[in-house]
């Protein structure tokens, strides 16, 4: 209504401005001459025709407006049905819900009303009480459908091997392929040949001075009395034990053995072995395509070179488990960054033998300086971990233990070796109707012997999962160990 109103403005005032316009003409120009009376009519002419012009688009203009705001206020009353129309079908859909929810609060007491009933009855019917009727109930079912138990886990693990096995093979066996390595590992003796039986004397030195002089520099101990033509370097510190093989393999070969000259080689010796290092991790992290690592972890890395375990060389092991891991992380769709770095670091805090603490604890002190990933931290804390809480570190742990645990890479403490198949043995001879148990393939497979009259053929295959179940919950292992659970009925007849 004010656009009207204001059009009507307009317009008016439009014509009264078109009207004293012509008045404005018309008086000043009854003094002109006739020709000008003339040229002045034309102007008053012209002046009625722009009134009339502007009079018609002023009256074209309010039409339209009207009609825009006709359409316009058609459009909010149809939104405003529509709006009108949903808060009522919201209304009444709320009405509803809450009507049933009354409903289901109903039923369900009843529903407890009527059960509670039914157990009081059950109870003076059956004079037992709740808890040893259900007891009674469920040592039924069980019984009842320990066959069909039996039954379906026989054809879960026939369909489970037939839709993974051959996948698993192919992912693993390519996998050790990509992380097959120049060889398999080491095994060294730190000991220095003599040239001659008498260059032991220049290394005592005189009143020992020389030998005490070279295991204060180096930190080792020398062992003269071997073989009169080696000597043996001890030192729990496998850098430490380079350092001096090198510096008296080169004292021996210079000839000139004092104080003087030992400190002097030690320390050139020591400063080439920390290049060589370093020069090691550089070239082990190029090796899995890791780079932007901190120098202090690329030279840790580099400590590799001259550390073992079990026998098998930091290294290749390193460089081994990265290369299976990363090839398994590609298969599975995991991250292979994650995997990648974790496997490159997981073993890190093994450089660290003068502090307190497992190589898992240390490592991960370490690494949590260098603001990693929170993932490749979590991976490396778990990777000894019965269960990894990522997949990536599963990877890890599957990697590490390809690489330490196929035949070959490593020799183990028989003693605690023996240990290992003793529990393992312990553990399945706990179990009901199991008579024997022998550890075998060292300790990867257990052959459980059980009493046939006591364990049919479907509890057979529920014990070899329990037993395994039990192993995997107690005992730590690398790869893993197979349950066979083997039920034998004999018949004999005597002929006489």
């Amino acid at each position: 209504m004010n656009i009207i109103v204001l059009l009507s403005g307009l317009l008016i005032g439009s014509l009264v401005s078109g009207g004293f316009v012509y008045f404005f003409i018309s008086s000043k120009f009854k003094k002109l001459s006739k020709g000008e009376n003339s040229r002045a009519k034309e102007l008053i002419l012209k002046a009625k025709e722009d009134a009339l012009r502007i009079k018609e688009e002023a009256k074209e203009n309010l039409e339209r407006k009207k009609r825009e705001l006709y359409k316009k206020s058609q459009e909010l009353e149809l939104q405003k049905e529509k709006l009108q129309l949903r808060a009522t079908n919201l209304q009444k859909r709320e009405s509803e819900i809450e009507r049933l929810k009354k409903e289901l609060k109903s039923k369900k007491i009843k529903q407890e009303e009527l059960i509670a009933k039914q157990v009081e009855e059950l109870e003076k019917i059956a004079t037992l009480s709740k808890e040893e009727a259900k007891k009674k109930i469920l040592s039924e079912v069980e019984k009842t459908l320990e066959n069909e138990i039996g039954k379906k886990l026989m054809d879960a693990e026939e369909q489970a091997k037939t839709e993974a096995e051959k996948k698993a093979k192919d992912i693993l066996v390519d996998a050790m392929q990509h992380g097959a390595t120049d060889y398999v590992a080491e095994y060294t003796v730190s000991t220095v040949y003599l040239p001659s039986p008498e260059v032991k004397g220049k290394i005592i030195g005189k009143e020992g001075r020389n030998i005490r002089s070279f295991e204060e520099q180096t930190g080792v101990t020398l062992d003269l009395d071997e073989s009169p033509e080696t000597v043996r370097i001890s030192s729990f510190d496998a850098v430490r034990r380079e350092i001096a093989r090198v510096s008296l393999e080169r004292l021996i070969k210079d000839g000139r053995i004092h104080p003087a000259r030992i400190e002097e080689i030690v320390a050139k010796t020591r400063a080439e072995i920390e290049k060589i290092m370093f020069r090691e991790g550089e070239k082990l992290c190029h090796k899995v395509g890791v780079y932007n690592l901190p120098r202090d972890i690329i030279a840790n890395l580099g400590k590799y070179k001259y550390r073992y375990s079990y026998g098998q060389n930091m290294i290749i092991h390193t460089l081994e488990e990265t290369q299976i891991g990363v090839k398994i992380a590609q298969e599975i769709g995991a991250d292979v960054n994650i995997v990648k770095l974790a496997c490159l670091l997981h073993d890190i805090g093994k450089v660290f033998i003068d502090k307190e603490g497992s190589h898992i604890e240390l490592g991960v002190e370490y690494l949590k300086k260098f603001n990693l990933p929170e993932p490749v931290i979590t991976a490396v804390a778990e990777h000894h971990d019965d269960h990894p809480s990522t997949v990536e570190g599963a990877i890890v742990q599957i990697a590490d233990n390809i690489s330490g645990g196929r035949p070959g890479a490593r020799y183990e403490d028989y003693e605690a070796y023996a240990k290992r198949l003793k529990a393992l043995e312990e553990t399945a001879l706990s179990f009901e109707g199991v008579e024997k148990v022998y550890a075998i393939s060292a300790g990867r497979e257990l052959r459980v012997i059980v009493n046939s009259d006591k364990t049919d053929d479907s509890a057979a295959v529920k014990l070899a999962n329990d037993i395994a179940t039990k192993i995997q919950k107690d005992h730590s292992y690398p790869g893993t160990v197979k349950v066979t659970v083997i039920r034998e009925k004999r018949a004999v007849g005597i002929a006489k």
